[in-house]
């Protein structure tokens, strides 16, 4: 099994987005030919999406909401700094959230911290995630205190606070479904016109923070990001498989819509059905893919899980060799960046 280090690459820091482009349709698009087709590659830009795709694809969606998750909480004439993990509507008194904690070690089991109109008992560490420690609500609801008082969340990578025009360019136009700690980035290119000319199914996965975490674990089969939850809907369902039944490609954007839609296949014999819950799937090389035939995704952090799912997909010298192509003509990288297209190989 491939270690972390075969999914590195190089990548000049300033090749880092540090802003979106003009306009969303203006990022490049790196499209992969078929396997073992000359040229390899051709370089189109996002608003062009639809002239790439096969004919008769159906296009999946993830419309999770982009949620201001980072928020700052008093305690002890101290300030914490939360990002919460899992946003969810109707969490009030009582209810338990987990976040990451910047200075946890200063917090003690049973203290109080407070925002306005908002406040939660530390009750320790997280049990399934050595980084998140856990929350009860003791006043107030968590979702309208964070769109109140929280900041959207950038990756680590923007190295910049969030301004004003983020909190439209890091939600996709689709985005519909609050509960994400960050963008499905794939889906932030797509604007009105590209939209209205794909045949289009919209599924849900909040992404939470373990997204940003690069592989660790000499195996990456043993590579964990966390339970993230995830919604398909019978229409969806019943749209994908028709769509697979009748032989049209299944096209994801993004690596969420992917896992998603993989991960609930895999837990029910390759079919896929209406589902609500958590979903913790890692993709790596040999995964069985039985629902994704093509896949829109953003250029990836090296040694990250989501490079990897992209290579498990595409092929891992072959998207290597696209990423080493998208370095050498000047792409710009990660979530504000630009976007490539895959097919299965």
């Amino acid at each position: 099994m491939p270690g972390p280090e075969d999914f590195d690459f190089d990548l000049p820091p300033e090749q880092v987005a540090q802003h979106p482009s003009a306009r969303r349709g203006d990022a490049r698009l790196l499209v992969l030919s078929a396997p073992g087709a000359d040229p390899p590659w051709h370089h189109s830009h996002a608003r062009e999406l639809p002239r790439w795709l096969p004919a008769g694809a159906l296009v999946v969606v993830n419309d999770s909401r982009v949620v201001p998750a980072r928020i700052f909480l008093d305690c002890k004439d101290r300030k914490f700094e939360l990002l919460v993990c899992d946003p969810r509507p109707g969490q009030t008194a009582g209810a338990t959230f987990t976040a990451w904690v910047r200075g946890a070690r200063r917090l003690r089991p049973g203290d109080e911290l407070t925002a306005d109109n908002f406040a939660c008992r530390f009750l320790g560490q997280d049990s399934t995630d050595p980084r998140a420690r856990r929350f009860e609500i003791t006043g107030g609801e968590l979702l309208p205190s964070l769109t109140a008082a929280g900041q959207i969340p950038l990756p680590p990578y923007i190295r910049r606070q969030a301004d004003a025009a983020d909190v439209d360019r890091y939600q996709t136009l689709y985005a519909d479904s609050p509960g994400s700690v960050a963008a499905p980035t794939a889906g932030l290119h797509w604007e009105p016109d590209v939209l209205a000319a794909l045949d289009l199914v919209k599924i849900t996965l909040h992404v939470g923070p373990g997204t940003f975490l690069p592989m660790e674990a000499a195996d990456v089969r043993d590579h964990r990001v966390g339970a993230e939850h995830a919604e398909i809907s019978a229409d969806a369902a019943t749209r994908i498989l028709a769509a697979r039944r009748d032989g049209r490609p299944i096209v994801a954007v993004g690596t969420t819509a992917t896992r998603a839609l993989e991960a609930v296949a895999a837990a029910n014999d390759g079919e896929l059905r209406d589902y609500a819950g958590p979903v913790d799937l890692v993709i790596t090389p040999g995964h069985r893919f039985r629902i994704v035939d093509h896949l829109v995704t953003n250029f990836h952090l090296p040694r990250s899980s989501l490079l990897m799912l992209v290579c498990s997909l595409g092929g891992r010298e072959r998207v290597l060799a696209a990423y080493r192509e998208a370095v050498r003509a000047g792409y710009r990288f990660y979530s504000y960046g630009d976007c490539m297209l895959v097919s299965r190989a």
